[in-house]
């Protein structure tokens, strides 16, 4: 044991050196690290206040409150107040923000790539799960995992449940309103009706007996042989303990069992980790448009996988 332990602590140092953490140009940028994470999380919709954010990346205020002055000043990042609440501030990019991010991404992707492209393909895979697994046990959540468990099927509140998920989730990161909760209620109360069909089935996350998240497969509306998959959300609480991880597997696996030769998801622009968790599930963008379906004009995307 305690030879791996140093063989990770000496991969740890080596990765930190590489990727520029020790100073200099981090992603390509003339940023900090944190100042990089910030704009990363702040993107993803993940950290929309500056309390969040120092949650996210273990700093003190005063630090976050530092960094946030010098992206507000650099025109990348704007603060403005709540929506909901007056008294709050929350945190968005501005366009050049969105620029830099883009770049930072583009950068990052281009660095992983050249690495993996010397490993063969079972070697990619082993590092993908290597860094997941180690990656949660470092996080507190991973006490957590433990005690969430999945169930399938319908139970009593989960329409009201997975509604009030998708409202509160998608007001604070994306300012939806009263007609997307109208227009999820409506649609998961319709799907539900139809759970008696064996294509169709939704599964949730369980923390005790609260539900922490969602996901579902409907394999009636797109058609014969397209699987719709649905109503995928996490609490916070849960968040990067894998438990979404486990519900999209659960919800795929559904699909493969039945054959149905491909699934089928919608989604939107600027939600980075569910579409790094859908692209590395075997998911690709097929198709963009701007669309207001949910009461904000969004760039709507449509992700396919098609069935091993």
């Amino acid at each position: 044991m305690n030879d791996q332990i140093e063989h990770i602590r000496y991969a740890t140092r080596r990765m930190v050196r590489h990727f520029g953490l020790m100073g200099g140009l981090v992603a390509g940028t003339n940023l900090s690290p944190s100042a990089v994470y910030a704009l990363i999380e702040i993107g993803s919709g993940r950290s929309r206040s500056a309390t969040e954010l120092a949650e996210t990346l273990k700093l003190d205020k005063s630090s976050i409150s530092r960094m946030l002055r010098k992206l507000i000043e650099m025109g990348e990042v704007r603060e403005q107040p709540d929506r909901m609440d007056g008294r709050l501030k929350t945190l968005s990019l501005t366009r050049e923000g969105w620029a830099r991010l883009a770049a930072i991404d583009a950068f990052s992707r281009s660095q992983v790539m050249e690495a993996l492209g010397h490993l063969s393909t079972d070697e990619v895979a082993t590092v993908v799960e290597g860094l997941r697994l180690y990656s949660d046990a470092l996080s507190p959540a991973a006490a957590r995992r433990q005690a969430v468990s999945l169930a399938s099927g319908y139970r009593t509140g989960l329409i009201a449940r997975v509604t009030e998920l998708h409202a509160q989730y998608y007001s604070r990161t994306s300012g939806f309103g009263q007609r997307f909760e109208s227009v999820v209620a409506r649609g998961l109360a319709d799907f539900c009706d139809r759970l008696d069909n064996p294509v169709n089935q939704i599964w949730v996350a369980l923390l005790g007996n609260e539900v922490v998240g969602s996901i579902a497969i409907d394999g009636e509306d797109l058609g014969p042989g397209k699987a719709h998959l649905r109503w995928f959300i996490m609490t916070d609480v849960v968040r990067g303990s894998g438990a979404g991880r486990h519900l999209l597997q659960a919800a795929l696996d559904h699909v493969d069992r039945l054959a149905i030769p491909e699934t089928q998801l919608w989604t939107f622009d600027g939600l980075a980790a569910a579409r790094h968790l859908y692209e590395t599930s075997g998911f690709r963008l097929a198709e963009e448009r701007r669309g207001d379906q949910w009461g904000t004009e969004v760039l709507e995307q449509r992700f396919v996988r098609p069935t091993p």
